[in-house]
């Protein structure tokens, strides 16, 4: 209530209220600062195609925010396709991502998996099941729960981009563990907290659950993106944006 009244007052005062990442621009700044942590490219619209193991004990990593064979999140992308569109390149493969869901496995889907989701991902609806499932299981849900939190745009990609590696799961190498362990060290700005200092509070807790996953233990994306926003004070993520992911450089510049 008290946050409404103060956007209220600044909107009367002819202040203008921040976008969140809900805002179609924002947004796509958040889906190419995911991009290059997972495909090392801004061009995420050019990751539909992309699938290969990354030995990290998840089976095939694919598509946009890396939907994952043993994590059942593949799964439920080409269920979803094949509700939609049925009879398509990736249907015949469901029998076999619902025996290794939960494994490495790619029993049943080799030889032809990868190239068949190549080719499916050059289907319009194959995409925009991709981006449906991306919003469903990880973007909305992390958005919400950073507003209910009071956090800004910055915290909101925070959340989305913890939940897009750890899952949305409240065990402690999950989205909901990490935020518990937050939460021990800092109250966030709803509870009456600092922003900032909360947001430290959450990205020590997110690397250290990276570094208890030896496929995660790299953690550039929080120590040279979302570090490198919070410490300048970024809190509403506005362009320009300068970081380094994995030791590349990356700009946004508007």
């Amino acid at each position: 209530m008290l946050t409404a009244t103060l956007l209220t007052l600044s909107l009367a005062l002819g202040g203008t209220a921040s976008a969140d990442l809900t805002d179609p621009h924002k947004k796509d700044i958040a889906m190419q600062l995911v991009s290059s942590a997972e495909n090392s490219s801004l061009d995420w619209k050019a990751q539909y195609g992309y699938i290969e193991d990354i030995d990290d004990g998840r089976g095939y990593t694919a598509g946009i925010i890396g939907f994952c064979s043993g994590t059942g999140d593949m799964l439920a992308l080409v269920e979803l396709y094949a509700e939609r569109k049925p009879g398509n390149v990736l249907a015949k493969y469901l029998p076999a991502l619902r025996r290794v869901d939960g494994t490495d496995s790619h029993a049943g889907l080799d030889p032809n998996f990868t190239k068949d989701w190549r080719t499916a991902a050059k289907d319009p609806v194959f995409q925009q099941a991709q981006n449906d499932e991306r919003d469903r299981v990880y973007f909305n849900p992390a958005v919400r729960q950073a507003k209910k939190d009071g956090l800004r745009a910055l915290g909101q990609f925070a959340y989305y981009d913890a939940m897009v590696m750890h899952g949305p799961g409240g065990d402690k190498l999950s989205f909901g563990g990490i935020r518990k362990s937050a939460l021990a060290k800092a109250r966030t700005p709803a509870q009456g907290g600092d922003e900032t200092t909360y947001l430290h509070a959450f990205l020590d807790a997110r690397k250290a659950a990276m570094k208890a996953e030896e496929a995660h233990e790299d953690t550039t994306r929080v120590d040279t993106m979302q570090r490198v926003f919070l410490n300048a004070g970024n809190l509403d993520l506005t362009p320009p944006l300068k970081w380094k992911v994995y030791g590349d450089s990356y700009t946004i510049k508007s």
